[in-house]
């Protein structure tokens, strides 16, 4: 009979990576705020990412859309980026603590007016955003000020991680969508009654469409163009940018999309990202394998 259940082999690895992560969030939450945080971003930068190929990731995807960035500039990226992806992950974990400071954060940007006014109207919106800076500080924010924000997600591959790591982002604020079909119903009634809505856009989807990012074809998900065409709902890139203290935060909220077809949307909302990662390149997540099949016909479609 088949069955869903991994190897043992894939149970014991991803039960041992968690034990180690989960060891290290425990030490690093035992520490005061500020020290945690710089701690996590050191250890990641420093022992987690040359084990966990980081660091050959980044530099492959710099080599590969940013050919002619001079090597120093790879060499600080290597290390910053894993330092932010550190930074970001012990501050999800520190709950009330982190969203103290996020919700200190300042808001600016074209953006913030089409925002309250969707609120005032009882328009539903569409929050796109991208692994910049710490994604959670616009959540947080948000809801702070009022805003009925829920936020779609992914799960973890790794299961044993992802219960933990699902409790710790429900903490900062929910609701919370899991991706999948129950997911998505509950998604839909929250856009419906005018919720606003978060998602994530800027990795791989299988099922995407080959766009333009750093002038290389990047499979990119259409799903919030499409459901803001949809449900009629105000499609805003919105940003949580880390400050130069490591620290504190900024939001950046990007102008409405305006409405026309979804790849011309995403299109946009990909521009839009790639010029805040110009002006903050440590902040992006280049470890992701973002470009990979672009190359492929299969992946390109037309409006």
């Amino acid at each position: 009979m088949k069955t869903d259940t991994p190897p043992f082999g894939r149970r014991a690895r991803d039960y041992t990576i968690n034990l180690v992560l989960t060891g290290a969030l425990r030490l690093a939450l035992a520490l005061p705020y500020a020290t945690r945080v710089r701690m996590m971003g050191a250890l990641v930068s420093g022992v987690f990412a040359p084990i966990a190929g980081f660091r050959k990731r980044i530099r492959e995807n710099l080599h590969h859309v940013l050919p002619d960035l001079p090597q120093d500039q790879v060499d600080h990226l290597c290390k910053a980026v894993p330092n932010n992806v550190g930074r970001t992950l012990i501050e999800i974990y520190s709950g009330e603590e982190f969203v103290a400071r996020a919700i200190e954060s300042p808001i600016s940007g074209p953006g913030l007016d089409k925002l309250e006014a969707a609120r005032a109207q009882g328009r539903p919106v569409i929050l796109v955003t991208g692994h910049m800076g710490n994604y959670d500080v616009v959540r947080a924010a948000l809801i702070h000020r009022g805003h009925n924000m829920g936020a779609l997600y992914r799960r973890m591959s790794n299961p044993y991680f992802n219960t933990h790591y699902v409790n710790s982002i429900s903490k900062i604020g929910t609701p919370m969508f899991e991706q999948g079909r129950k997911g998505m119903m509950e998604m839909v009634r929250h856009i419906k009654a005018g919720g606003v809505l978060g998602i994530l856009t800027d990795l791989y989807v299988q099922d995407g469409v080959a766009l333009d990012f750093f002038g290389q074809k990047a499979v990119t998900s259409l799903v919030t163009a499409e459901l803001a065409l949809k449900f009629n709902a105000a499609l805003i890139p919105v940003y949580g940018l880390r400050n130069p203290d490591g620290l504190s935060f900024r939001i950046v909220v990007q102008d409405e999309i305006p409405h026309s077809d979804a790849m011309t949307m995403t299109q946009q909302v990909n521009a839009g990202l790639e010029d805040l990662i110009r002006d903050n390149m440590d902040q992006w997540f280049w470890i992701h394998r973002r470009w990979k099949y672009a190359d492929l016909d299969l992946r390109t479609k037309k409006p």
